[in-house]
């Protein structure tokens, strides 16, 4: 991120914050079950360690996961579905996925913002630990840009019929040529983070398909529900 950037998300974190009011104020954190993902020490740490580079693919897409559910269940209210914020808290999708970033990110998470002796975000360092600090982290920092998959959402709709139409007989598909196809969207489609990889619905119906996965009507409702949480 550059010194501009980082300055302009300083900024707006600090005017969205001021209009946070007592938000969080009446709601309990929600513990998340980090056990599947490897422990992180007693410590915490100000990078990421569950990074695809740093931990693998496998670990990496089980910090998705986990700090998916995580982050809908105690940031959402606040942050927006899909981290998309509609101007009550920071966006933090354009968090830089880099040291800056991380720091600022797990400040915030372990103890909390007060301002004028008003909670505007809670601690959650203490209730829910670090691992479910960096599972929220990976989730956020992969959250794809919205109006890159809108600009595709044309054929990401089209995939999604071909698919329907597949598993109710009428019509037949190419899953590899298909998988392909989402792979080739998926890799056009960058995060708002700077992170290498966005965790776009392309990627997630490419890589089922990937997987051997031929229940069609699934990967045809992770497009279904990707795109209509993109609008």
């Amino acid at each position: 991120m550059t010194l501009t950037r980082r300055i302009a998300f300083s900024a707006a974190a600090l005017l969205a914050s001021a209009s946070l009011l007592h938000a969080h104020g009446d709601v309990a954190p929600q513990p998340i079950n980090t056990d599947a993902l490897p422990d992180v020490g007693e410590e915490w740490l100000t990078e990421n360690p569950y990074r695809a580079e740093t931990a693998g693919e496998e670990v990496w897409a089980k910090a998705i996961e986990i700090g998916s559910s995580g982050f809908n269940q105690n940031c959402a209210r606040c942050h927006g579905l899909q981290a998309i914020s509609g101007g009550l808290a920071p966006d933090l999708r354009y968090l830089e996925a880099e040291e800056f970033g991380d720091e600022w990110f797990v400040e915030r998470f372990q103890v909390g913002y007060t301002q004028n002796g008003i909670t505007k975000m809670p601690a959650f360092g203490e209730l829910l630990g670090q691992k479910a600090a960096w599972a929220i982290r990976t989730y956020i920092e992969t959250r794809p840009d919205d109006q890159a998959v809108t600009d595709v959402s044309g054929e990401l709709k089209d995939i999604r019929d071909a698919l329907m139409a597949a598993a109710d007989g009428s019509a037949t598909i190419d899953t590899a040529a298909t998988s392909a196809r989402l792979m080739e969207l998926a890799n056009n489609i960058e995060t708002l983070s700077g992170a290498p990889v966005a965790d776009s619905i392309a990627l997630q119906a490419a890589n089922a398909l990937n997987a051997g996965d031929l229940d069609l009507p699934h990967v045809a409702e992770i497009l279904t529900i990707g795109l209509s949480a993109a609008h």
